[in-house]
């Protein structure tokens, strides 16, 4: 079994003459033509092939990193919300102790 990949344009349009997979002296198991219109290699998974350029994939790589850098402060944001909370949780308790009325007597010791 064998695939050919066609000629094609690649990201500094320069004409790339096609080919035929598996490639001589390269992996026999690759005998599928993948990457996209303008980078194309064997591989060995008949749907790794995608009808856009590549730079298409530097756009979804941008989208991912704002939606991360989104979330990342996001979450930044909610730490230093629970850490603000906790010290005034802290610093707004009383600082004297309550009088329960029970006086301490030290253990072993009878008074008189």
């Amino acid at each position: 079994m064998s695939a050919e990949c066609s000629s094609y344009l690649n990201a500094d349009k320069v004409l790339v003459s096609g080919f035929s997979c598996p490639r001589a002296g390269g992996d026999a198991r690759a005998v599928f033509c993948c990457g996209f219109q303008d980078v194309k290699y064997c591989c060995d998974d008949p749907h790794s092939f995608f009808p856009y350029e590549h730079s298409y994939m530097w756009w979804l790589s941008v989208g991912a990193l704002v939606g991360l850098s989104i979330a990342a402060v996001v979450l930044f944001a909610f730490i230093i919300t629970v850490c603000v909370l906790c010290y005034l949780f802290i610093s707004t308790k009383p600082r004297t102790k309550l009088d329960t009325g029970l006086s301490l007597q030290m253990a072993g010791k009878t008074s008189c």
